[in-house]
């Protein structure tokens, strides 16, 4: 181990914060077990040998979006055969639908619809909590939130504030992507800029929300880029703690506008989880999000520094779109499984991280 990976070393275990340059060392580092090595430490003082998992909906309303951002294959304009649109009534049965399986979560993302109205995504919510007070609904990331106030004339907490009285719980951590606007406008001009999309997540916090926070890596960013962006999450979290997990999610090319880009390798994957373990010092929870890293990956990724592998995601649309190559869905037996097969401890959570139970 060389002396910069010791000095790291040290600090990790002595529980001081990795500066900036230390996340780019290990971002140039090809000693790829003293980082997960590092990050497995870390993870272990937080979760044991706990890996975390939910059994929950995903609803996705609509894919018509006014964004169009680069990266994205799930968006597409109203006029195109693809294109869709839920009707109450549908996300309602849609949702009901999955509540034999055991649910503990409807997670409901969308587009940014030029048409629908905020009472639209409101009654939704609503309808929902109503018929099944029991299941978190987690549901509008950031993006969407900011899109709403804009669309409604309302602030931020406002729109927040109305959906959490009509059964919002939490927020997804979707449409971070990179938080640096001249990637942003490269990339995704038409929605919420990165002060915008933290401000979001501020404001949610302060109203006693829970989030959870991602970062989109592998197209046009440097290293420098993701270790700022983790830096702008870990500040906001010491400013105005309520992120409980973070996902980091591989850029997957196909069907977007950045086809000609790579794929990201199972090495970038697993250093960036394990990278932001060390970095996120103050957020508990890494997760894996098998439907994007594949299912090999993410069971290796517990030995990075993940202590989550998100939950049966009952068909999942926007990954897909861009080529994930994994299932729409995976049993709860299965994802048992694949932890127990790596020699950890399945841990069933709702979505607050409270333990339903342990397998």
């Amino acid at each position: 181990m060389d002396r910069m990976m010791q000095s790291i070393a040290d600090k990790v275990k002595n529980q001081i914060r990795l500066s900036k340059e230390d996340g780019l060392y290990l971002y140039q580092s090809t000693d790829l077990l003293a980082i997960g090595e590092l990050a497995r430490f870390k993870k272990q003082a937080v979760s044991g040998a706990n890996i975390f998992f939910n059994v929950n909906q995903h609803i996705n309303l609509t894919n018509i979006c006014t964004s169009r951002c680069k990266f994205c294959a799930f968006g597409v304009d109203a006029d195109e055969n693809a294109s869709y649109v839920m009707t109450p009534q549908e996300a309602f049965e849609y949702g009901a639908a999955a509540v034999e399986y055991g649910i503990t979560e409807f997670h409901i993302v969308s587009a940014m619809h030029p048409d629908m109205p905020f009472d639209y995504y409101l009654g939704i919510v609503r309808d929902l909590h109503q018929a099944f007070p029991q299941i978190h609904i987690q549901a509008f990331t950031a993006v969407e939130i900011f899109y709403f106030a804009q669309i409604s004339g309302l602030s931020v907490r406002q729109v927040l504030q109305a959906l959490q009285d009509a059964g919002l719980g939490s927020l997804p951590g979707g449409g971070a992507e990179i938080l640096n606007d001249e990637i942003r406008s490269q990339l995704c001009p038409r929605k919420a800029m990165s002060q915008d999309w933290l401000d979001v997540h501020r404001t949610a916090h302060q109203l006693g929300m829970k989030t959870n926070c991602t970062m989109l890596f592998g197209h046009i960013e440097s290293c420098e880029d993701r270790i700022l962006h983790l830096l702008a999450l870990r500040q906001l979290q010491d400013e105005e703690p309520g992120f409980q997990a973070f996902i980091p999610l591989p850029f997957l090319p196909e069907n977007t506008g950045l086809a000609h880009l790579k794929r990201t390798s199972a090495v970038d994957d697993i250093k960036t989880l394990a990278i932001s373990r060390l970095m996120l010092d103050n957020i508990d929870h890494i997760k894996a999000f098998w439907v994007m890293l594949g299912i090999d990956v993410a069971q290796l990724a517990f030995f990075f520094g993940a202590d989550d592998i998100d939950g049966t995601v009952y068909e999942e649309k926007i990954m897909h779109a861009a080529g994930a190559r994994t299932g729409k869905a995976i049993s709860k037996e299965d994802i048992i499984a694949l932890i127990k097969e790596a020699g950890c401890i399945p841990v069933e959570r709702d979505t607050l991280y409270n333990v339903l139970k342990t397998y």
